[in-house]
C-alpha cells in the first residue's frame, strides 16, 4: 500500500542554503517521525512558493544520500493572501501502517496551513 506524507515549511530568504537548510530539516522531520527508508519510498513531490527560485528544494533529499529515489520539483500557484516562501512535500511511501498512523510533518511558519495537527513544540516544530 502507498501513502501519502505531507510535510512542509517556510524559509526565512531566497538563498540556496536557506531552501537546502530548511528543505533539510523537513525531510530529516518527516523521515524520522514516521521511521521512513529510501526503500520504501515510491517517490517524493517538492513545491516551493513562486520567489523561491535559488535552488531546488529536491537537491535536499540527494544531500541525504536517497541518490535512488524518484523526485520531482514544481512551483506553487501564486496565491493572494497565501502562505509566502513556503516548500511542501509530499513522500509516496510504501508502508503498511494505517492512514491514522502517519504523522504530517508542519515546521516554522506552516504551522498555520495544518494547525489542527502541527504539533508545536514551542520552536514551530512538528
Amino acid at each position: 500500500m502507498i501513502r501519502g506524507v505531507r510535510g512542509a515549511t517556510t524559509v526565512e530568504r531566497n538563498s540556496r542554503r536557506a531552501i537546502m537548510d530548511g528543505t533539510l530539516e523537513l525531510l530529516q522531520a518527516m523521515i524520522e517521525t514516521n521511521g521512513i527508508s529510501e526503500d520504501e519510498v515510491a517517490s517524493i513531490l517538492f513545491t516551493a512558493t513562486p520567489g523561491l527560485d535559488a535552488a531546488y528544494p529536491a537537491a535536499a533529499a540527494r544531500q541525504l544520500g536517497w541518490t535512488r529515489t524518484a523526485l520531482m520539483g514544481f512551483q506553487e500557484a501564486h496565491v493572494i493572501d497565501g502562505l509566502q516562501q513556503c516548500v511542501r512535500v509530499l513522500i509516496h511511501w510504501n508502508t503498511d501502517k494505517p492512514m491514522d498512523a502517519i504523522q504530517h510533518v508542519f515546521l516554522h511558519g506552516a504551522v498555520a496551513l495544518r494547525p489542527d495537527i502541527a504539533q508545536n513544540d514551542g520552536a514551530g516544530g512538528a
